[in-house]
């Protein structure tokens, strides 16, 4: 189910004193990223819901319609938080309609939904986080990693996918990919990447980049767990040429903050991937989300545990900073690399 996406107010987790406000407020934006449960009435509401406010000491909130109907509740009557509204179908069907068909324009779009195109494609992009169009190529794209993985020659490759031909392909994606259709029929090999083990407060850090952009940043790791994380790839130390990017990688972990968005990046990955990294990338310096906020913000509150995947997926530590997601309670969560290095990267931005 897409969902508004919210804008969360405080550069923390949303507590239940924010949650209070947002539904006195009935501030539609976070539909979705939590209910009001009025253990009263033995209900629970959206955050928008125009009902009467209930009294404080009757409120509890949870995170889903389930969690609330597991705890005795039933969906309200007056704003059906466990259905979809009016604008999530329409929105539902375009995405089923774009899977089919391909990208869309947007009146063809308005006439399946019955919106006025402008309109639509603010609605779209608030709920999805990107406009129709770029989600028919990010769907394209994913098609073609598929079929590349399941061993399909390149030109049949991007045939399915609708393109018609390599020189389409390259101009639609840019680079996105990291790697060549080419290279991906052959899971990366003949890709150099060029590595070292670097020294920092933090201890040890792998730093790996192709000649595109780092491609991993891992702590407490060296060239065994770097081979299984490129097996096909021709590995080689470092030479002078990749001295300036990695003492900028050492900076950006040393002193965390905004700099490090310039550091380019070589990274490969599902549409959805891609989605949460972007998401990742864009809570500033200083402030965290916890997954079901980072999953409001996709439009899709209910994937929490998918944007977990995506965060676990993530080979660029720090440089994409899934650091930056934190459990609902306010305790840190987890960490691949230990909760004393994420609490640490934490403190230094300020958190």
């Amino acid at each position: 189910m897409f969902h508004v996406k919210p804008t969360t107010p405080s550069t923390k987790p949303l507590g239940d004193d924010d949650r209070w406000r947002i539904a006195l407020a009935k501030d539609r934006r976070f539909d979705g990223a939590f209910v009001t449960g009025v253990h009263s009435t033995g209900i629970y509401c959206r955050p928008s819901c125009p009902a009467r406010a209930p009294l404080r000491k009757n409120v509890r909130f949870y995170a889903t319609s389930v969690d609330a109907e597991n705890a005795g509740l039933r969906p309200c009557k007056r704003c059906s938080p466990d259905t979809q509204s009016a604008e999530e179908a329409c929105v539902l069907a375009a995405i089923a309609a774009i899977r089919e068909q391909g990208a869309m324009t947007l009146e063809a779009l308005s006439d399946l939904t019955g919106y006025a195109p402008t309109h639509f494609q603010r609605l779209f992009k608030r709920s999805v986080g990107m406009s129709p169009a770029a989600f028919a190529r990010a769907l394209r794209e994913e098609r073609v990693r598929g079929a590349l993985s399941e061993g399909l020659g390149v030109t049949k490759a991007l045939s399915s996918a609708g393109y018609a031909g390599s020189k389409q392909f390259y101009a639609a994606t840019k680079g996105r990919l990291g790697m060549t259709p080419g290279d991906w029929s052959k899971g990366g090999a003949g890709r150099v990447v060029h590595w070292a083990v670097l020294p920092t407060t933090l201890g040890p850090m792998l730093v790996a980049a192709t000649d595109k952009g780092v491609c991993c940043l891992a702590f407490g790791e060296g060239e065994d767990e770097l081979r299984a994380r490129f097996p096909k790839a021709d590995l080689v130390a470092a030479g002078e040429s990749f001295r300036a990017l990695f003492a900028q990688v050492v900076a950006a972990v040393e002193q965390p903050g905004p700099g490090s968005a310039a550091i380019p990046l070589d990274v490969k990955g599902t549409a959805f991937q891609q989605r949460v990294w972007e998401e990742l990338r864009r809570i500033p310096s200083g402030e965290t989300r916890s997954y079901g906020e980072l999953a409001a913000a996709l439009g899709n509150p209910k994937a929490s545990r998918a944007v977990g995947g995506a965060n676990g997926a993530n080979h660029v530590a720090v440089l994409i900073p899934c650091h930056r997601v934190i459990a609902a309670d306010g305790s840190l969560g987890g960490y691949a690399y230990g909760l004393a290095i994420k609490a640490e990267l934490l403190r230094r931005e300020g958190v």
